[in-house]
């Protein structure tokens, strides 16, 4: 068995700053680099570092960034059959600009993602009977995607989607098609039409997400935690205590350490502290597919923090002294 991954591949130009541009104003820059990057790729990646088989369906370009993100997906262990090389088109590029602080404002070329399409979902659909999980995002046509979670759910595979990047206006018979949506601050105020800045706007941004027939709404507050919510339960998740240096690919890595614990049999509390594990770890380190741990670094984060299998179960008991991190029904 093992995970797909249906979505964007992109190459990343990251520009470093002491700080971010405002409208208009030109900075001379520290750095440059190129990096893999791309939602979809990230979370493949970001799976198959911590030891998921892991598939990824997409497409990228006839040149040399296409040829660079293949070999590099493939070094990673993910199974790459499944990509697409469109010839009419480039591969997809994302230009990225980050400050000392680790924030960060990122302009998408699509590229060969915004080619996506039927065939490709028709190529996905061979994939599924083999999967336990598909990750969906929007770095691709939303009609994709939406084809995508119905081939999903149709042979009961569970859909877990990134709204990201930040839309207001999907689709209304996508929500109930996702058994777990994990929109951000940003993402989550697109959504749901009002600010998203804190515990109690995410539980009740979680509730509308949940009332659109979403199955479990996580909501991912940055530096402040995550909040997480189901028809049955709600609970919330502070931060992992790190020096952020580059925040992209931070969600991503979220992705990555939830659905790698549902694939490992762990509990929706577990696979929220994993994420959150993951995304804190990516932040530590600049560039996208680059920050991304592996298991053993992984592994031995949570140990170093206290987080082992017994501390959650005794948190998903509700003893809360041995973590550090709370759980409110």
């Amino acid at each position: 068995m093992s995970i797909i991954v249906f979505g964007s591949i992109n190459i990343d130009l990251v520009a470093t700053t002491p700080r971010l541009p405002v409208a208009g104003e030109t900075l001379l820059g520290e750095d440059f680099f190129k990096v893999s990057g791309g939602k979809g790729a990230n979370q493949a990646v970001a799976l198959a570092k911590l030891g998921i088989p892991t598939q990824i369906v997409g497409r990228v370009g006839a040149d040399d960034f296409g040829t660079e993100l293949v070999n590099n997906l493939q070094a990673s262990g993910v199974q790459t059959d499944n990509i697409f090389v469109d010839k009419t088109v480039s591969s997809g590029v994302a230009i990225i600009t980050v400050s000392h602080t680790g924030e960060n404002q990122i302009v998408v070329i699509p590229g060969a993602n915004g080619r996506v399409n039927q065939e490709d979902v028709e190529r996905l659909s061979h994939l599924l009977p083999a999967a336990t999980a598909i990750l969906l995002q929007l770095e691709i046509p939303i009609n994709a995607v939406v084809a995508a979670a119905k081939a999903a759910k149709g042979v009961n595979i569970k859909v877990i989607f990134d709204p990201a990047p930040a839309q207001s206006n999907l689709p209304d018979e996508l929500y109930p098609l996702v058994d777990i949506i994990t929109p951000n601050e940003v993402e989550a105020a697109q959504l749901v039409g009002f600010p998203v800045d804190g515990e109690e706007q995410a539980a009740k941004a979680a509730a509308v997400l949940l009332e659109r027939g979403v199955k479990c709404a996580i909501v991912k507050l940055g530096s402040k935690g995550v909040f997480c919510a189901t028809p049955k339960e709600k609970f919330f998740v502070p931060a992992f205590s790190i020096h952020a240096v580059d925040t992209v690919a931070a969600g991503d890595a979220f992705n990555g350490g939830l659905a790698a614990a549902l694939f490992e049999g762990l509990s929706l509390h577990q696979a929220v502290i994993w994420g959150a594990a993951a995304g804190a770890l990516a932040a530590t380190k600049p560039g996208a597919q680059t920050s991304l741990p592996n298991r053993f670094t992984f592994d031995a984060f949570l140990e170093e923090r206290g987080v082992d299998t017994e501390a959650i179960n005794r948190l998903c008991e509700g003893d809360k002294r041995t973590t550090g991190i709370t759980h409110a029904q």
